[in-house]
């Protein structure tokens, strides 16, 4: 092989010759140091020795980057690596290895801090919604997602119902905020605005904001971006809006004649059904309205409900709401089936109840008031405050309803058939079973 004493004249003249693919030349001072020219023109310092029985050779550099000097001192380090039992050709691949990995961590120490809360909330929904899609125990509703997303929509469409636009969630401005930047100061100037304006709203964003945090805790990917404990900072506790019940929003047992009467007038027997049956089981406005007839059971009188916390639950089907149900037309698979709407089924009754609250001259109550008056009036009844949570698909307030509470279907047939017989009476609705699983409303 050429050898020669490496010089910056002699290296800039080395060349291949255009017949061969690639040509050598070896330094005379440091003999594992070599020059490798190609037809292409290209140069590169190579070093090349014996490790054990085998020749070995790697790629040093270019001229034009490594100098004389300093590729002779590379060539002497990487032999002095040999003389140590070391392939030179693994360390190179450890060495790189090791600063891409540290590369890699430097980037995902730069995109953890450049994530947004935004970023995270996406995440967040997405998890939610794959626990939802695997039927997981526990797992959201699908109200209870959406009212998620619209607590952090952006605002700005074009009203469903009604004129102009919508207005951005309470958490939209928290949004486009970095994670690391979510401290308490922040966090408690965002409820000092929202506060200003919609207290209520802002008190229930807040208690999903601090679930979500919760959750970036004990999630790798979102871990300690958010400083530990923000929520509990004092200056945020004062700042959270006290929740408050809406004053008077449920019916009076002395209301029950007058509002019955006018929903039972109503033109529609869809929405007279649905808002009667809204009363009379205490569910929530979409659990109810989400009801297929699958899911109800006029054999052995139960209806399985979607419900926010657990997913589902089974509640009783009582005879008056049986009989309701039974007289309505089957278009589709939804119980409240509507001619009109994309879907098919009933999405907004809230117009013909304001319409029967007015013609009965009582005062507004929301459908979620219907709820509540359940709740309220089942009192009346003297029935165990556990046995209406769990036909409400309340969460149980208390160790014993928690652990050691799980009522069969039948006991809570027992006692919600006696609410729905106290509020009938009440109401004047004259109601008379014909025969079991028939029954007729006069």
């Amino acid at each position: 092989m050429p050898t020669a004493r490496f010089t910056a004249p002699r290296i800039a003249a080395f060349a291949c010759p255009p017949e061969r693919d690639q040509l050598l030349l070896w330094d005379t001072e440091v003999k594992q140091l070599g020059l490798r020219a190609t037809r292409h023109g290209v140069k590169r310092f190579v070093f090349q020795t014996k490790f054990g029985t085998r020749d070995i050779r790697t790629t040093i550099g270019s001229p034009a980057d490594w100098d004389i000097p300093h590729a002779r001192e590379e060539a002497r380090r990487l032999q002095r690596l040999v003389d140590t039992g070391i392939d030179p050709r693994e360390k190179k691949r450890e060495t790189l290895a090791v600063q891409a990995a540290a590369t890699e961590a430097r980037r995902t120490a730069a995109r953890r801090e450049a994530a947004t809360v935004g970023d995270a909330w996406t995440s967040y929904l997405k998890y939610q919604k794959d626990r939802q899609r695997r039927g997981v125990e526990r797992a959201w509703g699908e109200r209870h997602l959406l009212d998620h997303v619209r607590l952090a929509a952006p605002g700005g469409e074009k009203k469903k119902r009604g004129r102009g636009h919508t207005e951005p969630g309470p958490l939209a401005p928290l949004l486009p905020l970095r994670l690391v930047e979510l401290d308490a100061g922040r966090l408690a100037r965002w409820l000092h605005t929202e506060a200003g304006h919609r207290p209520t709203v802002t008190a229930r964003a807040f208690r999903c904001l601090r679930a979500f945090l919760t959750w970036c805790e004990d999630t790798e990917k979102w871990r300690d971006l958010v400083p530990s404990g923000v929520c509990q900072a004092a200056e945020i506790r004062e700042a959270v809006p006290a929740a408050k019940t809406k004053a008077g929003d449920c019916l009076q047992r002395e209301q029950l004649a007058a509002w019955f009467g006018a929903v039972r007038r109503l033109g529609n027997p869809v929405v007279a059904a649905y808002l009667q049956a809204l009363l009379l089981t205490g569910a929530r406005r979409e659990e109810l309205g989400a009801l297929r007839w699958d899911e109800v059971d006029f054999q052995w009188d139960s209806l399985r409900v979607a419900d926010k916390i657990e997913g589902t639950r089974t509640v009783p089907l009582t005879p008056y709401v049986s009989s309701l149900l039974a007289a309505l037309p089957r278009r589709n698979a939804w119980v409240f089936s509507s001619t009109a709407a994309k879907d098919g089924r009933l999405v907004e009754p809230r117009d013909a109840h304001v319409r029967a609250l007015h013609d009965a001259g009582l005062p507004h109550v929301s459908l979620h008031g219907l709820r509540r008056s359940f709740g309220t009036l089942a009192e009346w009844c003297e029935v165990p405050v556990g046995v209406v949570a769990q036909i409400q698909g309340h969460k149980p307030s208390a160790l014993a309803e928690k652990h050691y509470r799980r009522r069969p279907l039948d006991l809570l047939r027992q006692w919600h058939a006696k609410i729905e017989a106290w509020m009938l009476a009440e109401a004047g609705v004259e109601f008379t079973p014909v025969k079991p699983g028939v029954h007729a409303v006069k």
